[in-house]
């Protein structure tokens, strides 16, 4: 049994949700989702409060009835209030700075890395060492914070690279004569 599933997803004041089929569509004061869950689940919107329950008993049924319910709490924080992931960059020589919808990062490469930033997605560098990604899609924020950190992803001995605010590097002792 889903234990995430039985809890109905409440939805915050100035959001409204609204099912046609397997489509459930969210709208919110910083925009609008939806998402389609599968035939194994029913979604059922009961004014301010969405509930996900499953269709028979089988184990897909149960796998997705959890998914879906995260995936419509997802999107009811999506459009309140937003997703956000820092960035640190740690490195001497280092930097990031926006120049219009790219983020030219200098990393220690030969040339600087123009990142063009997605549509849905701000990216915003308020230091020369912090990117912070914020939007309304959980997973485009993500994939786009991770797609920046591939660059130069943070190494072991000395930690310099792109890693996420609150990660944290283990460390490696170097070499001894």
């Amino acid at each position: 049994m889903s234990r995430i599933g039985k809890k109905p997803v409440e939805l915050p004041a100035g959001v409204s949700a609204s099912v046609s089929g397997q489509t459930i569509e969210v709208k919110g004061p910083k925009g609008t989702r939806s998402f389609s869950a599968t035939d194994d689940v029913t979604i059922t919107v009961d004014g301010q409060s969405v509930s996900v329950e499953p269709r028979g008993k089988s184990k897909r049924a149960r796998q997705q009835w959890g998914m879906s319910r995260t995936m419509v709490a997802n999107l009811a924080q999506g459009v309140t209030d937003g997703f956000k992931k820092e960035l640190e960059i740690n490195g001497v020589g280092y930097r990031a700075q926006m120049q219009g919808n790219t983020l030219k990062l200098s990393l220690g490469y030969s040339h600087d890395v123009n990142f063009e930033v997605p549509e849905g997605v701000t990216v915003t560098a308020p230091k020369p060492t912090q990117v912070i990604v914020e939007g309304i899609d959980q997973q485009l924020v993500g994939q786009v914070a991770a797609n920046i950190r591939e660059w130069r992803k943070p190494e072991p001995y000395k930690g310099k690279g792109i890693k996420y605010v609150d990660e944290y590097i283990f460390r490696k002792e170097g070499k001894k004569k």
